[in-house]
């Protein structure tokens, strides 16, 4: 990667005595190592590098921690998870370790989905077929394309889905994904972690990560405008300039193409097109707060319908036990009708349930609130997938960029798109940081003992 050279630096410097003047940092604030967002990974990287003493300070730009998993507890009075909220593989989850923290309740998702045709539950005989038909379609994406290339995922499913083509389309999707399943590498998502053994937390997925943050110095409402990177590192936010050792930094591959941070020098070019081959798909939560279990549904009952084509959604009802309703979009949909706005949106779910369920559901809507990742500032979406012919592209991020280090679960080729990922991703870039910090140099890759022979020696 480049360093920051004579002339790069002279253009920094420049660059930073045109800025306004900043006030000094406050007295004893100085840190060895910055971390920049409080998601998953950063609360991750902070963690492991507080518990080597480093001096450690995290920057929020968003005035909440917890990145794409928090939870919202004001808007309905019960806990509404914004972004996440499926816990993938409990038993391996880091958050998890040791049992759930004190005062919050993990308990195993139900291990069903239903589905409505039209306007009614599907009979046990459809439900059989569908469920056989999930079956050959999330084995056939578990199977490695065989001479055809890195091609989009759509194109290993099975010919053989019948009615059911379209909703497994969004259930392995967009639903799971964020994105189509078109847009997506097939090698990317072949190799894929299988999630399984869900769980939800009762008090929201957002609460059990905001668990970590406790003994961190964390400043939000604190974007970082500037990075200078090289052989040192000058950050710049609205109060000061810092100057620490190493930076991590945890932004989304939408937000690092974005305009809210200036590189000095700009990224090099290898990994701007990395961070455009992982773009953030799109998945939205319609929220609606329905007293009195007016459709009749069981505690967290997932429901799909047989769709006809992408305009399709899924619902979780009675969320935990409460009255509250979750309708998801995701995907090419989910991105257009998100830009039309948030009544675009609710119209949608309210006559989307309304159909599946022969009935006016908007007389029951107590109160509702919608997300819409794609405006949200500093993140700008939802999963980083991979797109057909780059699965490769996540290797590239790994790589420093002098003393800054990226991190997220976009850098985990296993687990990207989840807590877990982000999480694991943190940890592992806080320790390749320890080790520059104790060995005043990066890691190289082991070189071979032996010069490989030229064509034709002896």
């Amino acid at each position: 990667m480049p360093r920051l050279s004579r002339r790069s630096f002279l253009a920094a410097s420049a660059a930073l005595l045109a800025r306004p003047a900043l006030a000094a940092k406050p007295a004893g604030e100085d840190a060895d190592v910055i971390v920049i967002g409080a998601g998953a990974a950063g609360l991750a990287a902070a963690r492991r590098l507080t518990a080597e003493k480093l001096r450690v300070l995290v920057f929020e730009a968003s005035d909440r921690i917890g990145g794409r998993c928090a939870t919202d507890t004001t808007t309905f009075g019960i806990p509404f998870d914004l972004g996440a909220h499926w816990i993938h593989n409990p038993g391996a989850n880091p958050l998890l370790a040791g049992g759930p923290p004190a005062g919050l309740d993990v308990y195993a998702a139900p291990r069903w989905q239903n589905m409505r045709i039209g306007p009614r539950a599907a009979r046990d005989a459809e439900l059989e077929l569908f469920l056989a038909a999930e079956v050959r379609a999330q084995r056939a994406l578990r199977e490695p394309p065989k001479g055809k290339g890195d091609i989009p995922a759509e194109r290993l499913l099975p010919n053989d889905l019948g009615l059911w083509k379209s909703s497994l389309e969004f259930m392995l999707g967009p639903y799971a994904t964020s994105k189509d399943l078109v847009d997506i590498s097939a090698a990317d998502l072949v190799r894929t972690v299988e999630r399984s053994g869900e769980s939800f937390c009762r008090q929201g997925y957002g609460a059990l990560l905001a668990k970590q943050a406790a003994g961190l110095t964390i400043k939000t409402k604190t974007p970082v405008t500037m990075i200078a990177w090289g052989k040192s590192a000058v950050l710049e936010t609205e109060e000061s300039l810092w100057y620490p050792r190493a930076v991590i930094l945890t932004a989304s591959t939408n937000a690092l193409l974005g305009d809210d941070i200036e590189f000095i020098p700009p990224l090099p070019k290898n990994v701007k097109a990395s961070l455009g081959n992982l773009p953030l798909g799109s998945l939205d939560h319609i929220a609606l707060d329905m007293p009195g279990n007016p459709l009749n549904l069981q505690k967290d009952d997932l429901i799909f319908e047989q769709a006809t084509g992408n305009k399709t959604a899924a619902l979780i009802a009675n969320v935990s036990g409460t009255s509250l309703h979750v309708v998801t979009i995701g995907g090419a949909f989910g991105r257009e009708l998100s830009a039309k706005g948030e009544a675009a949106m609710l119209d949608f779910a309210t006559s989307w349930l309304s159909s599946a369920f022969d009935t006016n559901v908007k007389k029951y809507i107590k109160k509702s609130r919608v997300t819409r990742w794609n405006a949200q500032d500093y993140v700008l979406g939802a999963m980083s997938a991979a797109t057909p012919g780059h699965a490769e592209a996540r290797k590239a991020l790994a790589e420093p960029l002098g003393r800054v280090w990226l991190a997220g679960e976009a850098l985990h080729e296993t687990q990207w798109g989840t807590v877990n990922g982000a999480w694991e991703s943190g940890t592992r870039t806080a320790e390749a940081v320890i080790r520059y910090l104790q060995h005043g140099r990066r890691e190289e890759p082991k070189t071979r003992s032996k010069r490989r022979k030229r064509r034709g020696e002896n």
